[in-house]
Parts: structure tokens; sequence; C-alpha cells
């Protein structure tokens, strides 16, 4: 990356801020601020000026000035003083966690948020976003502009809730690394700029809970790119530095004493992380998180969960009789079904759950994972 690129990326989001802390709606405001950005491509060529951050807040408040004199904004607004009041003392950080809540406005679908998160916070193109979510880039540039025209008809004089960021949040960190750009990296790029400005311990969970999976992510993958389940992961390849500093933040946010929802999925995600292997796990402790987890996001895909650390501390029998309690329409159920009734010794009708799990997947690297289930029982199975 250039340093002009490098630049534009980091100044977009915080001018982006400006403009709308000075009453201009979020639609108008990116607006200006790209028109801006477009023109600093033209004229920083050569070189960056003293200050490009006061140049781009200028440049971007004159075309917005410019858009709504001439009747071309998107929405109109009355300013009451049109003279120019320069960048002002405005921090980065207070820049960004506007633009974060006002991005993550609950109005907006989960992908359309995480779509315009990563453009106006996190100060990446439409062709960089698209690339993302494979997807052609007037596709990207449709969504992108459908999420400000829904925020354009909003009174956003309160922005989103904190929970509905760190769900944006968590769904982009989620999307994983597709394309061009490593959605995972900028989701904890962006948790860890809300969690410096903020001692909300919920963020830190988050934040500890992404860096935790995280640090399993050299392991999750084959040379081939196959999928490896967390009990065959070679843990030697767990980036230890991740899991020092996700279980340091997931500490000092338990010890506030105001649990959350993302603070227990990461004590989960820390006790498997603590084990030495997969029969060493704390599953005890993990049915125990999950106890508590249920009761704060009481939701089927907990209760799954749930019902696996059942199976491991009472027996698979055990765990089927709480997979029953959870509809089927619960994304892996079949393949959870599969796991214990394996566990439980029953390989026939094992293969044949991994079998239906895997038509029923929702990616192709799980389906293949399932298949491999499938065809390493019917070896067994059908071995004298």
């Amino acid at each position: 990356m250039s340093a002009l690129d490098g630049a534009v990326k980091e100044l977009g989001p915080r001018v982006l801020g400006v403009l709308v802390r000075r009453g201009v709606d979020f639609a108008s405001a990116e607006d200006a601020v790209q028109e801006a950005l477009v023109a600093a491509h033209q004229h920083w060529q050569e070189q960056l000026p003293d200050d490009p951050f006061a140049w781009l807040v200028t440049a971007a408040w004159r075309r917005h000035l410019d858009a709504v004199r001439s009747g071309t904004a998107r929405r109109r607004r009355e300013i009451a003083d049109s003279v120019d009041p320069g960048p002002g003392p405005v921090t980065g950080t207070d820049e960004t966690l506007l633009l974060l809540f006002l991005a993550c406005h609950p109005t907006l679908s989960g992908p359309s948020a995480v779509a315009l998160t990563l453009r106006a916070v996190g100060g990446l193109t439409t062709r960089q976003i698209a690339s993302a979510y494979l997807v052609p880039e007037a596709t990207m540039a449709q969504r992108i502009t459908r999420a400000k025209r829904t925020l354009s008809r909003e009174r956003l004089t309160v922005p989103g809730e904190l929970g509905d960021v760190l769900r944006v949040l968590y769904l982009m960190y989620n999307e994983g690394h597709t394309g061009e750009v490593d959605l995972a990296h900028e989701a904890i790029r962006l948790t860890r700029q809300l969690a410096a400005a903020t001692s909300e311990p919920e963020v830190a969970g988050l934040l500890a809970l992404m860096l935790l999976h995280h640090a399993r992510r050299p392991a999750r993958w084959t040379a081939e790119g196959a999928l490896v389940g967390l009990a065959e992961q070679d843990r030697s390849r767990w980036d230890t530095t991740l899991v020092a500093e996700g279980i340091e933040i997931l500490q000092a946010a338990l010890s506030r004493d105001r649990l959350g929802e993302f603070q227990a999925q990461a004590a989960i995600a820390a006790l498997h992380a603590d084990a030495p292997g997969a029969r060493e796990t704390d599953w005890p402790q993990i049915l125990e998180w999950y106890d508590e987890l249920l009761r704060l996001a009481p939701t089927p895909v907990v209760e799954l969960n749930r019902a696996v650390a059942v199976g491991e501390v009472d027996g698979p029998m055990a765990g089927l009789a709480a997979v029953a309690a959870v509809p089927e329409t619960v994304p892996r159920h079949t393949a959870v079904r599969a796991y214990l009734h394996e566990r439980a010794g029953d390989h026939v009708l094992a293969q044949h759950l991994y079998a239906a799990a895997a038509r029923a997947a929702a990616s192709e690297a799980e389906r293949d994972h399932l298949t491999r289930q499938a065809a390493r029982l019917h070896t067994l199975t059908a071995s004298p």
C-alpha cells in the first residue's frame, strides 16, 4: 500500500465522522467524503499536504455545501452557518466510534451493516468489499447505496445500540477470509478500536472471543485447504501469543462482574485453548459456561452447542436426549447427532447422518469435511 493509499484509508473515516458530527446526514456526508478522496488522489500524487486531515475536511465540507446549494444533496438540511468552521479539535477515536454506531444502525440488515461499516469505518473501497464477498463491484455498490438510503430516512440523533455494533462486528469476523480482504482481521482491528475507547466488559469479551478463535486459525485448515475439526487440530500450530492476550483480556472483563454472552462464549473458547489436547478439555466447566450462556442468550444454536457439552460430560445418550429438544432446522443439527451416535458406537447410523449433514452443509469446506467423516465410518464398518 502506498503512502497515499494508506493516508486515504486512515483519514477517510475520520473526515466522515467530522461531517456527521456537524449535522450532515450520513449518505450526503459519505458522498462528499468520497468526492474529497477522489480529489486527494488527483492532487496528492507527488506530495502529501502538510495537514492531510485538515485538507480532506475542508474539501469534503465544501463539496457538501456545494451540493446543498445546488439542490443535488440526497437529503436536504438547513445549515445555519455556511462558513467553513475548520477541522476543529476532534479525535480519530471519537469519530470512529460515532461512525461505527451509525453504520451498525438496527434498521440495517446484518450484511448491509457489515458492508457499510467496512466502507465508512474500515476505509475499504467498494471493489475490495465486493472481492471479500465474491460478488461483482456493481452489486456491492448497490447494497451500500441502499444502506445509505435507509439511513438517510432515519432520525440519527440516537445511533444504534452497543449490542447491535457487537453483533455486526462478530458477523464480520465470521465472514472469514475471502478475496483480497481478510474480514476477520478487519473485525478484530475495529473491535480493538472500540475496546480502547470503552470499559464495557462485553466489548472486551468480544475482542477476547475473536482473538481466541483467531489463535486456532493456522491449524483449522490442511495444506490442501480441507477443514480440520477442533479435536483433530495440531495445537502446536495455535498462536500462543493471541491465546495469552485473549485470556488476559477476558479475565479483566470477567473481573468487572457484568457478565454478557460474548464473555461467556470467550470463556468457553478459553477453556478449549487452555487444554493441552482434546482429551484434556475441561468439559464440566464448559458445560457450566453453556448453562450461563443459555441463560444470557436462550437460542436454539446455543442449545445445540450445549448438547455437545452434555454428551461429553454425561455421555452420548444424554447428549442425544438434549439434541432432541432442539428444532431440527437448526444448522449442524444432523452433524451433531452423527457425532454423538458415533460416540455411542452406532457407526452405521452415524455414517448415514454424516452423509445427510454433508448434503445440507452451508459451505463447500463443511460439506467436504462431513463427507470425509461419512467415508471414514463407511470404511470402518465395511472392514471385516
